[in-house]
């Protein structure tokens, strides 16, 4: 039995991996619903299965693609890929009214601008205050603050060792799960309320994934706005971290 549902799996592997996030995500929102009362969003319990079953798949596989590794669940390895991944950020945009984007005008481009700087900032502190004393290490952990994508990215364009890039990941994988978790919690006091003011938000919190689950448990309305912005993060973080952060950084770490 066991080896016709793995031919199976294996043949049909991205609706096998289909099946089993949508599974999780019920998962998850009965555990928002029934344990935490929908204080904390669906979104953010499902990443946290998500990370504890990659975590089980490397123990079980002892490769290094998590849950992918085992035959059964390879399909997962390419619904997370870069392509499917890339193709659902973009979709948000196709909700996005240009005549409320525009209003955020300067506003949201200096939210971008902060929202990627003071991250890395905060990022490269944390990192000298745990040892890392040279400029690739601090540069890609602070650059993993900006975003989980932008870590890596960063650390292998300036020569950043693997355990190091692990970190940069795990370090924005943290921040994308604070800001799913306390956006709800803070709307109110943000005013999070406008297009506008989702996109200044956006542009400051700068984790896509953070931003849309978080504007999600407020109002989904929002959403595409905020991952507009966030969107962007990526791109600048890429372009910024390896060159002119890193550069910043290898000057106060010389001296």
């Amino acid at each position: 039995m066991w080896p016709i549902l793995e031919k199976a799996a294996k043949e049909n592997g991205l609706v096998l991996a289909f099946a089993v996030v949508g599974l999780v995500m019920l998962v998850s929102g009965v555990i928002s619903r029934k344990l935490t009362f929908g204080r904390v969003q669906g979104s953010a319990i499902a990443i946290l299965i998500g990370l504890a079953l990659a975590y089980v798949g490397g123990k079980m596989s002892g490769g290094t693609k998590g849950l992918a590794d085992i035959a059964f669940f390879s399909g997962i390895g390419l619904m997370g890929g870069n392509m499917l991944r890339d193709f659902a950020i973009v979709a948000t945009a196709f909700e996005v009214h240009a005549e409320e984007a525009r209003r955020a005008g300067w506003i949201g481009a200096i939210a971008l601008l902060l929202g990627t700087v003071l991250p890395f900032i905060v990022g490269v502190c944390v990192a000298r205050a745990f040892g890392y004393s040279d400029a690739v290490s601090m540069t890609t952990i602070g650059a993993g603050a900006v975003t989980y994508i932008v870590g890596p990215v960063t650390g292998g364009a300036i020569g950043a060792s693997s355990d190091v890039m692990a970190l940069s990941i795990a370090t924005g994988v943290i921040k994308a799960i604070l800001v799913m978790i306390s956006t709800p919690v803070a709307a109110k006091f943000l005013r999070l309320k406008t297009p506008r003011s989702a996109m200044v938000f956006g542009g400051l919190a700068g984790t896509v994934s953070g931003v849309s689950a978080g504007l999600a448990a407020t109002d989904r309305r929002l959403v595409p706005y905020g991952a507009l912005v966030a969107t962007f993060h990526t791109g600048l973080g890429c372009l910024l971290g390896p060159s002119v952060l890193f550069f910043a950084v290898k000057m106060f770490a010389d001296h």
